[in-house]
């Protein structure tokens, strides 16, 4: 009982310790497992016990006999169809040529490459090489995000490196699962006629349950054929039952059911799918922290000294400086991508958890089997996630300095609410050559700005993670502009130290426009209008207009004449390429190159 609480207790430590440090969550997780399990029995135990035992002797320990194994096996089964749930086609056709490459051809080459240095270098077999080249495709959005979030970089460089985590982690999992499958039926024989029809099996089984099930599920939830408090257990139970189910008439062919199962999911019309993910991403933290305690702890000295030797550094040199760079530079040819972006890039792949625990289990399996050189996969993956989840996160901002991608200054414009207003409002700061990026929950207030050529993101501020989002990484400004003043305080409040580097400000409320009086003016977009009076004016003259100033008289004298000009407001002062909001203006700074900018009724001078 001890163990098994102090295993969670440990695992959300490491998740907590691990946000509150902006590291991936894999990295004190393993740490912790290696300590607590191999480390403690060999330096730190009067009799060589471990501190937490997953199983010993065969018999004893926390999962005696093959209880670490089916324990590991549903674990994973959940792990795999929550990454199918975050593939859709929608964003496979919307990311762009060079993250479809990365994911396709990029992967290929991961995976042709890797399997003939492994196999050539270490001597191991094709099938176990090729096995650990599949698994060491998958990066991961969960070891992507953490690194990234403290370096600033141009959107594009960003965006790569986030889709790709997000897009490949089904993929390469996809791609482990399947050459795992082929190893298995053939027993480690080769690939038989015999391995072949058992192969094609799995493949009709796990491609037809998880198919099948997968719209069963959809009816389910669409029709309201289950209440709503019982839809993510019903979820998860279907999961499990599938994943049973599939093994019981094509052995080892669940974890694809599961994978296909979410990935149909995910592209449907399933009405509860954001709040099914959720769930999903939930559980799925509680099981990584405990599943990787349980894996590092599991593993002996023994394993670990088979790759205490140069071959195995020989091999991770070449994984990280080799075949990562070959496969980028072939995926971004004749891409607008600049050589010090594709540098960063080959630099920034760390591995990530779902090949670390799709390798132990692997591992597991085919050592069971009796297949040659199984036991190289588990310590071999592992490598590989430690070294390059370590190197990334030290080297990273670093390299990013050295290549210069590294943003000195942080001049995006992000717009909480997507309102007339605020699409009119981004469209000029477009135009003057500013990233501008709208967030709001609204989704034809969303469709209408993308239509226009805005960028725009479908976003709740209150629940969505936007302190993690890679692609605001060059983020400087805030504006709040949403017709709630709750959430408007709310943003600045919660936001202004990631996003309002440069300046932060948010719409008066109608009790201080009205009575003149502001709780902190600094940061007030327009002291002298609220939401309503910005979107009526945007709603009947959807212009930003321009007047030049020649003094500070000249500026005092406009200024005055714009605010009490119905539906007239001003907004900002430009000088040059400079665009300063208005109350945040130095006036002593005015002279004959500036001009004000108001939204509105265009006023004869």
């Amino acid at each position: 009982m001890v163990e098994l609480a102090g295993i969670i207790i440990l695992g959300i430590l490491a998740q907590w310790f691990a946000w509150k440090f902006k590291i991936p969550a894999i990295l004190p997780l393993i740490l912790i497992g290696l300590f607590v399990g191999p480390i403690a029995a060999e330096f730190l135990s009067s009799d060589g016990s471990k501190w937490i035992e997953p199983i010993w002797n065969g018999t004893k320990g926390l999962f005696p006999g093959d209880g670490l194994f089916y324990f590991v096996s549903l674990a994973i089964s959940i792990i795999l169809f929550e990454g199918g749930l975050t593939l859709k086609k929608s964003e496979i056709t919307t990311v762009g040529p060079v993250i479809t490459k990365l994911i396709t051809l990029g992967s290929a080459v991961t995976f042709v490459v890797s399997g003939i240095v492994t196999h050539y270098l270490l001597g191991l077999g094709w099938e176990i090489s090729l096995l650990f080249s599949a698994l060491i495709i998958v990066t991961g959005p969960t070891v992507i995000s953490p690194i990234l979030r403290n370096i600033p970089l141009k959107k594009d460089v960003a965006a790569v490196l986030k889709w790709e985590g997000i897009l490949i982690d089904p993929i390469g999992a996809l791609a482990a699962v399947l050459v795992f499958e082929f190893i298995s039926v053939g027993g480690g024989s080769g690939f038989t006629k015999t391995a072949l029809i058992e192969f094609g099996k799995i493949l009709l089984f796990g491609l037809t349950f998880g198919f099948t099930f997968a719209h069963g599920l959809i009816f389910i939830i669409n029709k309201k054929l289950v209440p709503h408090y019982l839809l993510n257990v019903v979820s998860l139970s279907l999961v499990l039952f599938v994943f049973v189910l599939s093994d019981l008439f094509a052995h080892e062919s669940g974890l694809l059911s599961v994978v296909v199962m979410g990935m149909v999911i995910a592209n449907s019309n399933l009405k509860s799918l954001d709040e099914l993910l959720y769930f999903k991403e939930s559980l799925s933290v509680l099981l990584i922290s405990i599943l990787f305690i349980l894996l590092a702890a599991n593993m002996n000295i023994s394993e670990l000294m088979l790759i205490f030797n140069w071959k195995a550094l020989a091999l991770f040199a070449i994984v990280i400086l080799v075949v990562r760079p070959l496969s980028v530079f072939l995926s971004t040819h004749n891409s607008t991508l600049k050589l010090n972006e594709k540098l960063f890039i080959s630099w920034v792949g760390p591995r990530g958890i779902v090949a670390a625990g799709i390798a132990s289990l692997f591992g597991t399996k085919l050592m069971k089997q009796g297949v040659a050189g199984a036991e190289y996969i588990t310590p071999l993956v592992f490598m590989i996630v430690l070294g390059t989840v370590l190197l990334n996160a030290t080297t990273a901002r670093m390299f990013a300095k050295v290549v210069g991608v590294f943003l000195k200054s942080s001049e995006s414009i992000a717009i909480i609410g997507a309102s007339d207003a605020a699409r009119v409002i981004a469209k000029y700061l477009m135009n003057n050559g500013r990233r501008v990026v709208l967030l709001d929950q609204n989704k034809s207030y969303i469709e209408k700005a993308r239509n226009n050529g805005i960028e725009a993101f479908d976003i709740d501020i209150y629940n969505d993670s936007l302190d993690d989002n890679a692609e605001l990484n060059d983020v400087g400004y805030l504006i709040a502009m949403t017709g709630s003043d709750e959430v408007n305080k709310y943003a600045i409040n919660q936001f202004s130290e990631i996003y309002g580097e440069k300046g932060n400000y948010r719409l008066a409320s109608l009790n201080e426009v009205k009575n003149k009086i502001s709780e902190n003016e600094d940061v007030l977009f327009t002291p002298n209008d609220d939401y309503i009076n910005l979107n009526e004016s945007a709603r009947d003259y959807p212009n930003v207009n321009e007047v030049l100033v020649t003094s500070k008289e000249d500026f005092k004298n406009k200024l005055d004449l714009i605010n009490s000009e119905l539906k007239s407001i001003p907004l900002f002062v430009k000088n040059n390429n400079t665009i300063e909001v208005i109350p945040e203006l130095n006036v002593a700074s005015i002279n004959g190159d500036n001009s004000i900018i108001y939204l509105g009724k265009k006023i004869e001078f």
